[in-house]
C-alpha cells in the first residue's frame, strides 16, 4: 500500500487565509482536515496559543496528517469522524469553521479504494471503510429503478436507463468492470459521462449531501460572534446547498404586513458572489477549476 504525498496543494489556500483571517490564539476547526494541508496553513497563523480541531472520516488520511501537524506549535485536537457528527463532540466556540468538499488527491492518486476511474481497484468508494456497504454492494443490491435515481439525482445524468439496465445485470466489483458498463452504454462519448457516474456512487455511498446538510446547520452553534466560516465546493450539488444555507443566515426576517425588513440577520456576508482559483492556481493545479470558496460571519 503506497502511502500519498503530503506535497499537495491546498485550493484556495491563500484566498481562505485572507477571508477567513485566523489571528494568533484563535480557535480553528478543519471539519475535512484530509493531508493537513490547510491545517498546517492554519496553525502557523494561530501560533502556539492558538487551537487546530480538525476531523476526518479517512483514518489513514487522519494519521498522516497528525505526523505532518504534531511538530507545529499550538494545541492540536483531531477526531476520526464525519463532520455530520460534530453536534455529539461537545467542541468549544471556534472563532473559524473551514470545510474543503473536495475529493482530497490522495484518494484519486492512490487507486485503492475506486475513486479514480483510470486504474482497476475494488468497487469500493467510502471515505470511512469501517462503516457502511462499498459502492460494488451498493449496486448489487439495488434495483434498477433505485440505481437509475441514483444516477440522475447524484450524477445529475439525464439519460441512464441503458447504463441502470447494465449494472443491475452485471453487479460490476471493480473500477474496471463499472467503466465497461459506462463504456458499453455511452460508447464514444463515455470519457465525458465516466466523472460523473463514479460521483453519483462515491455520493451515494458516503451519503455526502446528508451529511453536509446535517454540517450546515449545527455549524451556526460553534461559532463565536465575529467568527467565520468558510466552505470550498466543487459541484453544484453541494454548492447548491452552501449557498442556499449561508443565504438564509444572512437574509433579514421580514414583517409579515409590511414585508419590510426587521431584526439583525445572525450572519453577514463576507463574500457576495463565490471565490475562484486564479488562473496561476488554475495552471498549477487543475482540480482547483471548479473550486468555489463562499465565506460568512458570525455577527
Amino acid at each position: 500500500m503506497s502511502e500519498p504525498s503530503l506535497l499537495h496543494e491546498p485550493v484556495l489556500l491563500g484566498e481562505s487565509l485572507r477571508l477567513l483571517a485566523p489571528i494568533a490564539g484563535d480557535t480553528v476547526l478543519d471539519a475535512t482536515v484530509g493531508l493537513g494541508g490547510h491545517a498546517e496553513a492554519f496553525l502557523k497563523a494561530i501560533g502556539p496559543s492558538g487551537t487546530l480541531i480538525g476531523l476526518d472520516a479517512d483514518a489513514r488520511h487522519l494519521a498522516l496528517a497528525k505526523e505532518r501537524l504534531v511538530p507545529l506549535p499550538g494545541t492540536l485536537i483531531l477526531h476520526h469522524t464525519n463532520f455530520r457528527d460534530i453536534a455529539a463532540l461537545s467542541l468549544p466556540h471556534c472563532n473559524i469553521v473551514f470545510a474543503d468538499l473536495g475529493l482530497c488527491s490522495a484518494h484519486i492518486d492512490d487507486g485503492e479504494r475506486g475513486f479514480s476511474f483510470r486504474t482497476d481497484a475494488p468497487l469500493d468508494l467510502r471515505f470511512d471503510v469501517s462503516t457502511g456497504q462499498s459502492a460494488a454492494s451498493l449496486i448489487a443490491s439495488s434495483t434498477e429503478q433505485q440505481l437509475m435515481d441514483i444516477l440522475r439525482r447524484y450524477g445529475e445524468l439525464q439519460h441512464v436507463r441503458r447504463l441502470a439496465a447494465l449494472l443491475a445485470k452485471n453487479t460490476p466489483a471493480t473500477t474496471a468492470q463499472l467503466r465497461v458498463c459506462v463504456e458499453e452504454s455511452y460508447g464514444w462519448r463515455a470519457p465525458s459521462f465516466l466523472p460523473q457516474v463514479f460521483q453519483a456512487f462515491r455520493i451515494a455511498v458516503n451519503d455526502e449531501l446528508g451529511a453536509l446538510e446535517t454540517f450546515l446547520n449545527a455549524v451556526p452553534f460553534l461559532l463565536a460572534a465575529g467568527g467565520r466560516w468558510g466552505m470550498i465546493s466543487f459541484h453544484s450539488l453541494e454548492d447548491r446547498l452552501v449557498k442556499r444555507r449561508f443565504r438564509d443566515l444572512t437574509a433579514h426576517d421580514r414583517d409579515t404586513i409590511t414585508g419590510k425588513r426587521i431584526g439583525t440577520p445572525p450572519f453577514t456576508a463576507v463574500t457576495m458572489k463565490p471565490v475562484r482559483a486564479s488562473p496561476e492556481e488554475v495552471a498549477r493545479n487543475p482540480r482547483s477549476r471548479s473550486a468555489l470558496l463562499r465565506v460568512v460571519q458570525r455577527v
